[in-house]
């Protein structure tokens, strides 16, 4: 391998099957459930305020892509997200590198400040990885999960709590809602009507995976799951997920928390999946020992890497 020579480039529309070949790759030995199927990447190309031309970059040898790095500019937060990866028979060739470079060059052309990148706590090669390029932890998030069955939570909205789910027209409804409840988050990026109507447009995606508690005509809190499809039903590996939960901070400590997650997971339930899982950072106290009052447990932890620009 050592003798190849390798191509560091921008993305053209031409890859989309060679970087899809690679990411599907990479999922079917890592199981993550980031890459489900080509539709779904090429949907994530789409996304709002992405531009696969400018934002994503690819490593080729003998045309053959064998990596790739993307960036999502959050610009209020004044970030880089990074996403990168490249295939086991090409590592240590310096890949890795040379894809970072090309993406803080790309970042120099934005107003951010910083890039983070997240990855599993056992992923060793990774972390190694990321400390030869300059990053540093700053963050630990928990992935739990919780067999449906094993739920303990209040079942109906008390007082004038009403439930109801998302409806067409109502996203920037919702986009509000979540920067009001996500404000004092780390590295929370505030949300625009678009990129919630992309979300839920997105293949399997719905409306009515938002439930939404109102006190009044005032949303006071929501729960907006998904259900992973890697595997289906046939090999038992479909399994639903908590993307967001978020209080209005007025009404935080009334119990609406716990009554938005049960409504997200009874939806689920409904829907026939019997795990479902999040991502919450460690750093959240209260967000934490909401779910883990409700039996959900800790089974591994990501890491955030932070690099603060030159």
């Amino acid at each position: 391998m050592s003798q190849q020579t390798y191509e560091i480039r921008n993305y053209r529309p031409s890859d989309f099957d060679g970087y899809a070949d690679l990411r599907l790759a990479a999922e079917r030995i890592d199981r993550s459930g980031r890459c489900p199927s080509r539709q779904m990447l090429r949907e994530s190309l789409n996304r709002p305020f992405y531009d696969p031309v400018k934002d994503l970059f690819i490593a080729e040898t003998a045309g053959k892509i064998v990596g790739f790095l993307s960036i999502t500019p959050e610009l209020i937060a004044g970030r880089l997200l990074l996403d990168c990866l490249v295939h086991p028979e090409h590592r240590r060739q310096g890949l890795a590198k040379s894809l970072l470079e090309r993406a803080i060059k790309r970042a120099r052309e934005l107003p951010v400040t910083m890039i983070h990148i997240s990855v599993l706590e056992g992923n060793a090669v990774a972390r190694e990885a990321l400390s030869r390029l300059g990053f540093a932890e700053v963050r630990q998030f928990f992935e739990m999960s919780l067999p449906i069955s094993n739920l303990d939570l209040p079942d109906t909205p008390t007082g004038r709590l009403v439930l109801h789910h998302l409806r067409r027209g109502e996203e920037a409804g919702l986009a509000e809602l979540q920067n009001r409840c996500f404000a004092d988050t780390w590295g929370f990026n505030p949300n625009t009507p678009e990129e919630i109507a992309y979300a839920l447009n997105l293949s399997g995606a719905s409306e009515k995976d938002v439930a939404i508690l109102y006190e009044d005509d005032r949303p006071v809190g929501y729960c907006w799951t998904r259900i992973n499809r890697v595997g289906g039903r046939a090999t038992g590996e479909e399994k639903g997920r908590i993307l967001m939960l978020g209080v209005d901070p007025d009404y935080r400590g009334r119990g609406i928390g716990k009554l938005a997650l049960r409504a997200g997971v009874s939806y689920l339930k409904d829907k026939g999946i019997a795990t479902v899982e999040l991502t919450v950072d460690s750093g959240n106290p209260a967000a934490c020992s909401l779910y883990r009052s409700a039996g959900f447990q800790v089974l591994a932890r990501s890491l955030y890497y932070e690099r603060q620009l030159d």
